[in-house]
């Protein structure tokens, strides 16, 4: 069975960042657990896919694999084979951010893999149209992220609600099934207040606890936020 995930959800994408690389990776990810465990919310990670297995090793919150391929296993040189990550111990794995996008056709593949071994598929859609096509995939979930705002420390709950409540309202229509959650800007408490209040049921977050002075603090407010709103 597919482990499920709680709701309110944070997802904390490690990206290539130095801080969030081999070592400070794993401190980063017991930061994480460590604040999930305290304030009761769920928050995932998803590192490095050569970390994946050592961060697994040492904490039990979700891991999430920063992409996969639309691959079986075979002569694929240099591809990221959904059945290692989960091997590594991951639990799901990122599909389609804004750094690493694809087509339609393989987004499509890639969660029909995802499902027959039991991953979790969680897809970026930088648009309202884009996530409402997403959504009739039948992925577990979906997250709105405009590429513009990513990094920017400007939310794209505060600069542009109606992209987000548009999404909200477009993926519902099509399929009620997905999580939707927020990303881009996200780096003040406030911001995710602004996200679930706007329909979503989380963020996915990077550079922001990525470099943050304390992680763990910083989640923290994060958590309490999320809860607050609900």
């Amino acid at each position: 069975m597919k482990l499920s995930l709680r709701e309110p959800l944070i997802i904390i994408n490690f990206k290539t960042y130095l801080e969030s690389t081999g070592k400070k990776g794993l401190l980063l990810a017991k930061q994480a657990e460590k604040a999930s465990k305290e304030t009761g919310v769920q928050i995932a990670i998803s590192p490095q896919f050569v970390d994946i297995g050592p961060i697994a090793s040492e904490v039990e919150i979700p891991i999430f694999s920063q992409h996969i391929d639309a691959i079986k296993p075979g002569s694929h040189t240099g591809h990221i084979l959904a059945a290692s990550i989960k091997e590594a111990g991951a639990i799901g794995s990122l599909i389609n951010h804004s750094e690493k996008q694809l087509k339609l056709s393989d987004i499509d593949s890639i969660i029909n893999i995802t499902k027959k071994i039991n991953l979790i598929s969680c897809v970026c859609v930088n648009n309202p149209n884009v996530s409402s096509a997403v959504s009739a995939l039948n992925p577990d979930i979906v997250s709105i992220e405009p590429p513009e705002l990513i990094g920017t420390g400007v939310a794209v709950s505060k600069a542009q609600p109606e992209i987000v409540t548009n999404t909200v309202k477009l993926v519902k229509k099509i399929n009620d099934k997905p999580v939707i959650l927020c990303g881009a800007g996200i780096s003040k408490p406030e911001d995710v207040s602004v996200a679930i209040k706007l329909g979503t049921k989380g963020i996915l977050v990077a550079s922001a606890v990525v470099k943050a002075k304390n992680p763990y603090e910083l989640l923290c407010k994060f958590a309490k936020a999320a809860t607050n709103t609900i």
